[in-house]
């Protein structure tokens, strides 16, 4: 006989798959992302409105949204196209680095110097604002079909912040961990434990990539592609737990792995894209679920801060790059509007706070959350003025040219 525990697992992924859907839907009506109605619905069946889903429900869920991060992860390494990136050339690389610095830098002296927050604190949660979403911003640009300069740019800028948000959380949380035991450590404590998490994950990724591509260009079958991408996936996340690597960047190491070696990759990650979206689903309703309003009286202040600081820092550390690698005028004014949806990685960039550094999971978990929701809500709204300031806004319409290819993900 089946467990009472077990069964009501089962109801409960079954109601916030549904509550999902539903709220996805009712999103879309009214022109929002669906990632925004995931939330919200999420947040109806949660501890703080109805309780359907109680804290032991989500402690119990968790490995869902790991599993549904490392989908991400996955995806996003489709992006890393060898020849794309020679094509970008140093210049997306520095106007990345610039929008992630500048989002990082601002959140940290404004949450340490200003508002007083101790160390550990404001230099996770600065960390976890350099991310964007890619899935917003790519909705954006196809539904408007955009093209131009400032596109041009936007498009690999996101799939490698991501990447460059991954490292620098990496070693703040290292930091952050060093600084609440208490010990004195010194600039080697600071770079060794982060490298080795970064080229461990990073080894790790590309032998499983490599084994995963080896076996996939035997196969045909397209149900044969989707499991054996799910052995890699979750031997990704398996063996980077084991060893203290990153399940994020060890998936995304894998899916560029495969991308740059398999021809024809597109099947592979379409049959998983057709797997992980009721994960996707329940990832961010279970997000939404853990929303604590009553911290958010507390937060207040310092979530409304942490908002403002990270859309200024992208905006300007955007402008910033732009110019000093002298790109066109659109892109310098309008580029830093296409960087500011927040979602899938900073809220399992939270999970790991909340596996690694408990004693702050709840305050950071709770403004990513409400900062996932603001952006996600009018993220595509800045996203559609970039494009239209920008007079690229049906630019595939008007020249002969296709965007830079890129995987589709499963969440709006």
């Amino acid at each position: 006989m089946i467990g009472g525990n077990y069964l009501d697992i089962l109801t409960k992924v079954a109601i916030l798959l549904a509550v999902g859907f539903v709220f996805g839907k009712l999103a879309k009506i009214v022109k929002l992302p669906s990632v925004s109605g995931y939330l919200i619905g999420g947040l109806f069946v949660g501890p703080s409105i109805f309780g359907v889903v109680n804290s032991a429900h989500l402690s119990s869920l968790s490995f869902i949204s790991e599993i549904a991060l490392s989908f991400i992860a996955f995806s996003i390494g489709s992006e890393f196209v060898v020849s794309e990136i020679r094509k970008y050339g140093k210049k997306v690389f520095i106007i990345t680095l610039a929008e992630v610095l500048g989002a990082v830098i601002i959140v940290f002296l404004v949450m340490y110097f200003i508002l007083n927050q101790n160390f550990a604190f404001s230099i996770v949660i600065a960390s976890m604002s350099a991310a964007t979403a890619p899935a917003a911003t790519l909705m954006v640009m196809r539904q408007y079909r955009a093209y131009g300069p400032m596109t041009k740019t936007l498009l690999p800028v996101v799939a490698l912040d991501d990447i460059f948000g991954i490292i620098i959380f990496g070693i703040a949380i290292s930091l952050a961990r060093l600084n609440v035991a208490g010990t004195d450590f010194s600039l080697s404590q600071m770079v060794v434990g982060p490298l080795k998490e970064i080229f461990g994950s990073l080894t790790l990724g590309f032998l499983i990539g490599l084994l995963l591509t080896f076996v996939t260009k035997k196969q045909k079958l397209r149900d044969d592609f989707q499991v054996l991408s799910l052995i890699a996936i979750f031997l990704g996340i398996g063996l980077a737990n084991l060893l203290g690597f990153s399940a994020l960047l060890t998936n995304i190491v894998i899916g560029t792995t495969l991308v740059n070696l398999m021809p024809r990759s597109n099947k592979v990650f379409n049959s998983v894209n057709d797997l992980a979206t009721p994960f996707y689903i329940l990832f961010f309703t279970l997000a939404g679920a853990g929303l604590d309003l009553s911290i958010l009286l507390k937060v207040g202040g310092i979530g409304i801060a942490y908002i403002f600081c990270r859309g200024i820092g992208k905006y300007l550390g955007a402008w910033v790059g732009a110019k000093s690698v002298k790109a066109d005028k659109a892109t310098r004014r309008y580029l830093g509007l296409g960087l500011m949806p927040q979602g899938g990685i900073s809220i399992g960039l939270s999970v790991i706070v909340h596996q690694q550094l408990p004693e702050y999971a709840t305050i950071i978990t709770t403004i990513i959350m409400f900062s996932v929701l603001i952006y996600e809500t009018l993220g595509p709204v800045f996203g559609k003025a970039a494009i239209t300031l920008a007079g690229e806004v049906n630019g595939l319409d008007r020249e002969d040219c296709t965007p830079a290819t890129t995987t589709e993900l499963q969440v709006e």
